[in-house]
């Protein structure tokens, strides 16, 4: 029975790890061709998980909520910090903050 717990947890932990990853790629796809559009640099091309929790979709499932950050620049000389929200892998909003304002879903 040990045993069976065991693999449980260590295939939650792959698949939130797996999950977790999809979730950064499509963050940093959403916010690419938001500071384009704009005429904004998206800089160091990453993002950084700032906060998770537990949320129901439309459909009142569970899923998993990201809020990552990210830099940008309006000039090229200066940092601006944006937010990105998914909802499990799906784009809810893109903030650029007071550079651009916000960007609805891809």
């Amino acid at each position: 029975m040990l045993e069976l717990a065991a693999i449980a947890l260590v295939s939650a932990i792959t698949w939130f790890i797996w999950d977790s990853l999809k979730a950064r790629e499509a963050a940093n796809a959403a916010i690419r061709p938001a500071c384009r559009a704009v005429g904004l640099l998206f800089l160091d091309d990453t993002v950084a998980l700032e906060r998770i929790r537990p949320a129901r979709d439309e459909d009142g499932r569970m899923r998993v909520e990201r809020v990552y950050r990210f830099d940008y620049s309006d000039t090229g000389d200066n940092r601006r910090r944006g937010h990105v929200a998914l909802l499990g892998a799906r784009v809810l909003n893109v903030d650029l903050g007071g550079g651009g304002g916000g960007s609805p879903p891809p």
